[in-house]
């Protein structure tokens, strides 16, 4: 028997990067999967091997959230567990931010948080043992250039995290949020091609460039992302609410 054995986890985002690694670690420890996300296939070829639930969903959508939460319990029971894995990054100067391109920074990575919460809440209370983990970002504790809709939708993520978990401390859930610096997912390679694009610079350069906000001197793996939020899972953890978890190799010390 592991820690998590029997308990219904969903994962938002579940297809790629650190909402993979997220599932598949959260399965090691013996949990019931649901992976939710836009792109069904993706979140298929993780689900498979991890006998896990695929409920696809626009994470934005608050019917969409609901049916596929639906769905979840339907396969597994109730949500005990909901990681709010999924999000999504954009760079642009402030001056050429649109109000577009901020409310999809925004919907993404903050009101996602509300939609998906909201819906796993009545099941988080119920539960014996609740987590809620939020994926947030470095970017949520400071500032980086040319990323202010981001940044300023990770800090809310931030403020969610410590609000939700000061309204919830008497009850069986924590609220804990889990702030990478960069990782080597896509995200990253999409940056990556958005540097080379611009500097005419080669991708090794760019990769390089990333790695040196982290004082270590390398990408983070999402594999330690996903170690961090199983130990927040964690039976022994119920102490720890309220905080945000930063894996960055001492970038934000």
């Amino acid at each position: 028997m592991t820690s998590l054995t029997g308990i219904h986890a969903v994962v938002t985002g579940g297809g790629t990067g650190i909402g993979a690694a997220i599932a598949r670690r959260l399965a090691a420890e013996g949990a019931l999967l649901t992976l939710v996300g836009r792109r069904i296939e993706p979140l298929r070829a993780v689900a498979a091997p991890l006998g896990a639930m695929v409920a696809p969903a626009d994470v934005t959508d608050p019917e969409a959230v609901a049916k596929a939460f639906e769905r979840a319990r339907a396969a597994h029971g109730p949500i005990a567990m909901l990681i709010n894995n999924a999000g999504a990054a954009s760079s642009a100067p402030f001056a050429r931010t649109s109000l577009a391109d901020w409310r999809a920074m925004t919907a993404i990575n903050l009101d996602s948080l509300y939609i998906c919460t909201h819906a796993a809440l009545t099941d988080l209370k119920a539960a014996p043992m609740a987590r809620i983990v939020t994926i947030a970002s470095t970017a949520g504790v400071k500032g980086y250039a040319y990323t202010c809709a981001y940044c300023a939708a990770k800090h809310g993520a931030i403020g969610f995290t410590r609000a939700l978990a000061a309204e919830l401390a008497t009850s069986a859930i924590t609220v804990n949020a889990v702030c990478p610096g960069f990782t080597d997912t896509d995200l990253v390679a999409g940056a990556v091609a958005g540097i080379v694009a611009k500097t005419r610079r080669s991708a090794e350069d760019a990769r390089a460039e990333l790695a040196r906000f982290n004082p270590q001197g390398r990408l983070i793996e999402p594999a330690e992302v996903a170690n961090t939020v199983a130990w927040l899972c964690h039976p022994d953890s119920g102490s720890i609410t309220g905080q945000s978890i930063i894996v960055a190799g001492g970038e934000a010390a």
